[in-house]
């Protein structure tokens, strides 16, 4: 009986977290799989209390699914430069590089620049009544984030080495204890995974990266 209702408990959630990329699409580029995968794993967190914050939101679809997931009533705070992402450096891979330059690409996005109104849009479609929408470079937004309460999920996205680490630096901190932090690239650029690396061994913490179901997504869990 206890498997035949955890069956349908993930079904439901399935279900559910499909309606919401549908929802969502034009405001994302996560692809479905993934984007049900992250809102999987912050459903199993959803008991730890806190704000939600998410570094490189694009047009803001993921943490707008996030907030009709995870609860409206939360504190939603996004940061993005809409300007697209700084110039990838070497620390960031041939790949990053390569990537940042061909611009003909059918992935490259316009850089991953998008104006505000799409994340204002989203945000405003997914019912949250508490919104943040920081606008700017990370090295600049981030240092000036002043938290109410500890964030409960931290969703990087910054792609390359100074922006995540910036992330890092100025957040890790602000999560809560048991709190957890969604590594969007950690598995598809070097910068992503190198500063990772980097700020947990400086900061001589004992935190694990996971995977999600053996899936896309990878976190930590702060201990």
């Amino acid at each position: 009986m206890q498997l035949l209702i955890r069956f349908i408990r993930q079904l439901y959630h399935y279900s559910w977290f499909s309606f919401l990329y549908y929802k969502y699409k034009n405001y994302t580029m996560v692809p479905r799989a993934v984007f049900i995968q992250n809102l999987s794993l912050i459903a199993h967190h959803k008991k730890i209390s806190g704000s939600v914050v998410e570094c490189g939101v694009w047009r803001g679809g993921m943490i707008a699914a996030i907030a009709q997931a995870f609860g409206k009533d939360r504190n939603y705070v996004l940061f993005d430069s809409f300007e697209g992402l700084p110039q990838a450096k070497a620390i960031d891979g041939k790949l990053a590089i390569e990537w940042q330059q061909d611009t003909t690409s059918l992935i490259y996005f316009d850089n991953c620049t998008a104006e505000i109104k799409w994340a204002q849009e989203a945000m405003q479609k997914s019912g949250a009544t508490n919104v943040s929408i920081n606008r700017g470079w990370f090295t600049n937004t981030l240092p000036n984030y002043s938290a109410t309460e500890p964030i409960a999920v931290l969703r990087l996205d910054g792609d390359w080495y100074d922006s995540t680490m910036d992330c890092l630096v100025h957040l890790y901190p602000k999560v809560a204890s048991g709190g957890i932090i969604v590594i969007d690239d950690y598995y598809i650029w070097d910068g992503c995974s190198k500063a990772v690396h980097d700020y947990l061994s400086q900061n001589e913490s004992s935190a694990r990266i996971k995977q999600f179901r053996n899936g896309y997504i990878h976190y930590i869990v702060k201990p």
